[in-house]
């Protein structure tokens, strides 16, 4: 696994005991999308993987794989949803960037698509791009990691909110990766926090 400061400093704070390692193919990764990744993806990647924070965002995997219940949200499928606003929101009027640079990690559940903005050659140093659904701008690039911008939200230190949710109601922030949280709800339980759930279980045929 691949040490980062950033991830380790988010892991201060959200702790990775609900984590897994997703054990990906970097190579093969990097081969399908053409760009190579962020440090701090790839070591959050291998040290809690995707998953759920707070219930509230899903950081995404960055090619599918089968789930164990239905799949888990992938970067292909986020990056298409963030480029297709772009383009319905006005494309170069709204926000002049080439819509090839925009790539999704992560989605909330008020319908945010976090993004970064990979014109740098360096991807260690694209920012932040927030699609927003319901914020005060559209599209609002910060000038962070994906790690440090996770760590900087859950800190509570934007003086407005980049997200369209409430992301942080003053709990303990959690972190549940998508195999341990879909096995909860095979068992019957609730995906991010364990409970007993009357509502959980299999599918119907």
């Amino acid at each position: 696994m691949t040490e980062n400061a950033q991830v380790k400093a988010l892991e201060r704070i959200m702790p990775a005991t609900h984590g897994a390692d997703e054990d990906l193919d970097w190579p093969a990764v990097e081969a399908a999308w053409g760009v190579r990744f962020p440090s701090d993806y790839v070591a959050f990647m291998g040290r809690f993987g995707a998953g759920t924070v707070n219930g509230e965002a899903e950081i995404l995997l960055p090619l599918p794989k089968p789930g164990l219940q239905w799949d888990p949200a992938q970067m292909g499928e986020e990056t298409a949803n963030a480029r297709a606003m772009w383009e319905s929101y006005g494309g170069r009027a709204a926000f002049d960037v080439d819509p090839e640079s925009i790539i999704a990690w992560g989605v909330t559940t008020g319908a945010d698509i976090l993004c970064w903005l990979t014109t740098d050659p360096d991807p260690d140093r694209w920012p932040v791009l927030v699609c927003g659904r319901h914020t005060a701008d559209a599209f609002a690039v910060y000038p962070y990691g994906m790690a440090e911008f996770l760590c900087r939200l859950l800190s509570d230190e934007f003086d407005v909110s980049p997200l369209s949710i409430t992301f942080w109601d003053g709990g303990q922030h959690s972190f549940v990766h998508w195999r341990k949280a879909q096995r909860r709800w095979q068992e019957g339980r609730n995906p991010e926090t364990g409970d007993p759930d009357p509502y959980a279980g299999d599918f119907a045929d």
